[in-house]
């Protein structure tokens, strides 16, 4: 039983932790028919992300510059990829820009670009601006200060709380990853319990 629980919490922490897998094309994969804009218009890429690009003989996947991407040159490939499928991991943030090298299938439409993101917070704003709250909402102090709280005349306000501890859980590991902590501990507990 102990096995199985753990088997089950593995699967559910590798599951939790694993990126998407884009098959480029759905169904009808890597080929002339497709139109990849609106293909990849009802896609999110994110950085760790795969793409899966599924062919036949007669195509292959060619990495080029966005300068040959948008002439459909050839000749000066990144990387060309002839085995299906190929998997190609997003590793960074950026666009990259795919073509088939074969014949003319990147001037019928055969060609992708690809925009990834970190999937991360967002940025923080230039040094020396402060950020706007939302609208209807009231700003609050800035750190390490304490607003002035109005008192009865002769008494003392309480002192404020303390701040919240920096570098706790949520800022070390990112808050991705609280959940595949969370269940590791679950795991070890199990183990620890069922041993």
């Amino acid at each position: 039983m102990a096995k199985a629980i753990a088997f089950l919490v593995l699967l559910f922490i590798s599951y939790a932790a694993a990126q998407t897998t884009h098959i480029v094309g759905g169904n009808s994969g890597w080929d002339t028919t497709v139109n990849f804009d609106t293909w990849a218009s009802g896609e999110t890429f994110a950085t760790g992300d795969i793409l899966s690009f599924t062919f036949t003989g007669s195509h292959a996947v060619a990495e080029v510059s966005q300068a040959d991407y948008q002439n459909c040159n050839t000749r000066t490939p990144i990387r060309t990829y002839t085995s299906s499928p190929t998997q190609i991991t997003l590793s960074t943030a950026g666009t990259r820009y795919f073509i088939c090298p074969r014949s003319n299938h990147c001037v019928q439409g055969q060609r992708l670009t690809v925009t990834t993101s970190t999937g991360s917070t967002p940025s923080p704003p230039p040094s020396g601006t402060t950020p706007s709250p939302p609208s209807g909402t009231t700003p609050s102090p800035p750190s390490g200060t304490t607003p002035s709280t109005p008192t009865p005349s002769g008494t003392t306000a309480p002192p404020p709380p303390p701040p919240p501890p920096s570098g706790g859980a949520t800022s070390i590991l990112g808050g991705s990853n609280i959940v595949v902590v969370g269940l590791s501990v679950v795991l070890v507990a199990l183990l620890g319990f069922m041993g």
